[in-house]
Order: structure tokens, then sequence, then C-alpha cells
């Protein structure tokens, strides 16, 4: 059987909230499937795995959070192995709930579990209330919750619709350091053609320094500036293969069929030793209270001031200007 989705499991995981936003959508990327066409994971490699197996035909796996910032994991997977491209964004308010068996109160948790990037965003809450309590990671939220209903852990920082899965009950609702915690998933699949142009669109790609020298970064970031390219992130990853060896994640605004956005591609292509596109897909908008998207789509700049400059040159080029 081949599942619609891969996604980082066991259920009841803020990532199968992403897989049902997708489907919700309705988009290419989401599609109206049904539960049983979606495979939890154990990890977010096994999820990126099954799709490079053809096991499923998009995975779904968190990317960035609002608050810890970049999900590492995910990103040294897109870097490494056989290629995969992003075809989809969503954007999952997060916000914890502390759960635990039935009968247990604060004072009597001593282990707490959780995904690494839920804790720094309960840290001051589990210093304040949780003090003693210690912390145990987990592959995801929804694995630390079933840890606690095997015995395992005491509680567990998860989503509240979690809850009803594993018999537990939530000691405390809304737990978080920061309100309006933000998580963005991705929606990965076998490379092809690109998504098409909506006109909001993100690029994304992963750029190998071909040798660390003075300026290097700023040779990457000129080739966005000067063709008016806006960077929406950029994050630095060792490559493993040595101190001061580094690969730089870059989110830019735009399309790679826009010819600035091509264009600044090109110029990443013969200063790097290697740049994987990693997809040209639409954004995701911010979501407000409720989980409701807001305000309109920011439309992509035009790309017309660059194409007439290039009409420019190629006239003067073949004598006609």
């Amino acid at each position: 059987m081949t599942y619609r989705y891969s996604y980082l499991g066991p259920r009841g995981t803020f990532t199968e909230a992403a897989v049902q936003a997708l489907r919700a959508r309705g988009s290419q990327a989401g599609g109206q499937a049904a539960q049983s066409d979606a495979l939890p994971c154990p990890s977010i490699q096994a999820a990126l795995e099954a799709v490079r197996t053809g096991e499923a035909e998009l995975g779904v796996v968190p990317i960035e959070s609002s608050v810890e910032g970049a999900v590492t994991a995910t990103l040294d997977e897109l870097a490494v192995g056989t290629e995969l491209v992003i075809c989809a964004e969503v954007l999952v308010p997060v916000e914890f709930a502390l759960l635990a068996r039935a009968g247990a109160e604060l004072s009597t948790i001593k282990r707490v579990g959780g995904h690494p990037i839920a804790q720094p965003q309960c840290r001051r809450w589990l210093t304040a209330n949780l003090p003693h309590a210690e912390w145990l990671p987990a592959a995801s939220n929804s694995d630390a919750a079933r840890q606690v209903a095997e015995g395992q852990l005491d509680a567990a920082l998860a989503g509240a619709f979690a809850a009803d899965l594993y018999g537990l009950v939530a000691l405390a609702a809304g737990v978080h350091d920061r309100d309006g915690a933000v998580t963005r998933f991705v929606a990965v699949r076998l490379p092809g053609e690109p998504e098409p142009q909506t006109g909001s669109d993100r690029t994304s790609v992963v750029a190998f320094l071909a040798d660390d020298h003075p300026g290097a970064l700023m040779d990457i970031l000129g080739q966005f500036a000067v063709r008016d390219v806006n960077l929406s992130r950029i994050e630095s990853r060792p490559t493993g293969d040595g101190i001061g060896r580094y690969c730089f994640f870059i989110d830019c605004e735009g399309h790679v069929a826009q010819a600035r956005v091509g264009e600044a591609l090109m110029g990443l292509h013969r200063i790097c030793s290697e740049v994987r596109f990693l997809g040209s897909y639409p954004q995701a908008r911010p979501p407000a209270a409720g989980g409701q998207a807001t305000g309109p789509a920011v439309a992509a700049k035009s790309d017309a001031e660059f194409l007439e400059a290039t009409g420019w040159l190629a006239r003067i080029r073949s004598g006609q200007a």
C-alpha cells in the first residue's frame, strides 16, 4: 500500500494536525484522503525515508518554530541523501497541555517528557510549576503521552487533543512561555516540476560553500540583494566534513520561474560547490486566533524591471540598441 502521507507520529502530534490542515486546504498537497492513508512514523528521518522509498507520496515534518527556530533534524535530512522537494507549507498554532494519568497532581510529577522543541517553549512554566521534575526528551510529544499511559513518565507536554487518544487528563492547559507560538510544517515529495506560481511563493535551497574565505557569506547574500530578492530566512549548519565547513539553508520570497529568482539561483550555482533546490511552493499565511489564516497574501514583486533590463542588455549585445 502506498500512503498519501507519512508524518512524525504517533497519532496525536502537532504534525498530524498539520496533515489535517493540508487535507482541509484541498490542495495538491492535501486532498481529501482518509485517515487510513496517513502513515505515522517514529522519527522525522523515517517520515522522509518513507517518501524516498515510495511507501508514501508526501512526507509532513516540522521545519521551523517561531520560538525555538529551525528544526535541525529536518534541515539535516533534507541536505543529504536522495533529494526531496517541498511542495507545500502550513503554519500550526502550538499550545501545550500537561497530560498525566487520572488522579495525578502537580506535586506528584517527577518525570516530564516531550519533543526536544517543546521544552524551550515551556521552560519558564516548567521552572515555576515543576521545579524539581526531570525533563526526558521523546521522539515526539505524542510519544511522550504514550509513555505516560504506559507508566514510563509521569506527565507529558503535548497537544490537549492527545489526551483522549491515550486515556490521559490535562493537569494544566495553555502551557507556554509565549503567546501565539506557531510551528511551520512542510510537505515534501520526490523531485519533479515545481508547484505552479501563485503570486505569493517561497523558494528554498541549500547552498554549500566552495571554500571558506573572507566575504563568502556576503557573496551568497549578494546574489539575492542585487536582484531585489528578499530573504525570509538563512541559517548555517555544519556539513560534518570538518570544522569551518558549513552549508546555508535559504528561504527567499518568489518562485524559481521568476526571472530574478532564477538568476539568483544561477548566481549561487556559479559560486558554490553545490546548490540543492528544495522547491518553490505557496507561502502559508500566519494563522489568527482560532487557527484561521488572516490577512491577504503578500504579493510577490514584479519581474517587469528585471526583464526590461535583461532585454536592454540583449539589444546591446546584438547591436540593436
